[in-house]
């Protein structure tokens, strides 16, 4: 089956693995998606991920985190901009979810970050998703 949004299929698996308290899911690989995983990887959201190569596009294996007594760190993942409506954001209009203790993820022209580091580096792009 085709999959059309490629950034909403991971983030879908993600939000559902999370919901089913799951270790791990698999994602279809792109550069997008790695660096989507990066930055969740970063504000500690995930403990990791792999590329797993299958001969084709690859897939990406993500780890993801849990609190001490089995507490989901995620508790949610919106996608912002979409195939049909893209959202592009200048760096001081980005948003700050949870009045900062969630991340907005950018894709920007020095690749996908967080709105924390977008900001340091003052580049505005396009707001990818909100997560906290």
């Amino acid at each position: 089956m085709a999959i059309n949004d490629p950034i909403s299929d991971m983030l879908t698996r993600i939000r559902n693995a999370a919901g089913n308290k799951s270790k791990t899911v698999e994602c279809l690989n792109s550069k997008v998606c790695r660096g989507i995983a990066d930055v969740l990887r970063d504000e500690g959201y995930i403990e990791g991920y792999e590329v797993l190569e299958d001969g084709r596009q690859g897939k990406i294996k993500v780890k993801l985190r849990y609190g001490p007594r089995g507490e989901t760190v995620l508790h949610w993942l919106r996608r912002e901009s979409k195939p049909g409506r893209r959202v592009y954001q200048r760096v001081d209009d980005l948003p700050r979810p949870l009045q900062g203790l969630g991340i907005a993820i950018v894709s920007t022209s020095r690749g996908v970050m967080s709105d924390r580091k977008a900001r340091t580096e003052r580049v505005g792009g396009e707001l990818l998703c909100l997560v906290g």
